[in-house]
């Protein structure tokens, strides 16, 4: 398991990943070994047309033994869309990124980036 080199990457696909998220913590992405994912967009949208609901966002380096805040409980006003990014996040293998809203199905999560690998 080493770092992969991002000079020398032999392939580069681009990604999606979509869905609601609920009142429990769940890992929405688990990267895999041999590549490293690239995120560059973490859009969290309200659906829910009344109330505002609340949304966290973690990342742990070390395979779920620690997490650490993207985002706190930062409320998402109803109808409305929160972009959590302004830089590009790096996930190296075996990291994860968790989410948790304070509603069930009122948030809903788009990500989007490439899978940079070496093998």
């Amino acid at each position: 398991m080493a770092a992969v080199n991002i000079v020398n990457v032999t392939s580069i696909t681009g990604f999606n990943v979509c869905g609601a998220v609920t009142t429990s913590a769940v890992d929405i992405i688990d990267v895999p070994a041999d590549v490293i994912y690239k995120i560059n967009t973490i859009l969290i949208a309200n659906v829910d047309g009344t109330n505002a609901a609340d949304i966290s966002v973690s990342v742990s380096r070390d395979n779920g033994s620690n997490y650490y805040a993207i985002a706190s409980t930062i409320s998402v006003p109803a109808d409305s869309t929160l972009a959590l990014l302004s830089t590009p996040l790096y996930l190296d293998e075996t990291d994860l990124l968790r989410v948790q809203a304070s509603a069930n199905s009122d948030l809903e999560y788009v990500i989007s980036g490439e899978i940079l690998g070496d093998a």
